[in-house]
């Protein structure tokens, strides 16, 4: 498999951590959005979004994490990234949903370019736009793993899972904009087990070779 991706792009994190908790290897191909290589026609030509990251799994190119990680699921059935029980499924589904659909869209490179080129934000205005749905999102990932995480050390149990490839990705971007994190403790805690695997401290963004 080849991995189209880019070390601080928060989606490659998550891809990055589902495919090392599955032991699956890939070979990365950078794509600097720095240098804007993600709007160049070769890039295009591989996801016509022009988002990272994607995946090409040799006779197709997969887009867009979501339908990535559910394809891995399938594919590559164990280790598992979802409980067995339906409804078990749907809570972890939701965690992560809170970060992919609701934290990170309005946080994404390309709104933020946005903010800064059409409606001239600063650094502080970033870190607060930012800030704001984070905190609220945050808010909201305690309270349901409160309700229906099912105790343990993760953000389900005592395993990783999908809500946590979504999680730990969104706590890094989290202090990049300078949030405060000391309101989110069980957060927090995930976040130390998670980082205590290969899995996880191997797809952060500053153990990338194109970090440099």
């Amino acid at each position: 498999m080849k991995l189209h991706d880019f070390f601080r792009s928060g989606t490659s994190h998550r891809l990055r951590i589902a495919l090392n908790l599955k032991g699956i290897g890939y070979e990365q191909i950078a794509v600097d959005l720095r240098q804007e290589a993600h709007l160049r026609p070769e890039f295009k030509a591989i996801n016509p979004q022009q988002l990272v990251p994607a995946l090409d799994i040799g006779d197709a190119i997969l887009t867009q994490t979501p339908a990535i990680i559910e394809w891995l699921e399938e594919q590559f059935p164990d280790p598992a990234l979802l409980p067995p029980g339906r409804l078990d499924r749907a809570h972890v589904r939701a965690l992560a949903a809170v970060v992919g659909c609701d934290i990170h869209p309005v946080n994404n490179r390309r709104i933020l370019e946005a903010l800064r080129h059409r409606f001239a934000a600063d650094d502080a205005a970033i870190n607060a736009w930012c800030g704001t749905w984070i905190a609220a999102g945050f808010d909201a990932y305690e309270a349901l793993r409160e309700a229906h995480g099912a105790g343990g050390r993760f953000s389900f149990g005592d395993a990783p899972t999908l809500a946590d490839a979504y999680l730990v990705p969104q706590i890094e971007s989290a202090r990049r904009f300078k949030v405060d994190l000391g309101r989110w403790p069980m957060l927090a805690r995930i976040e130390t087990h998670c980082l205590e695997l290969d899995a996880f401290e191997k797809a952060a963004p500053a153990a990338q070779p194109d970090a440099a």
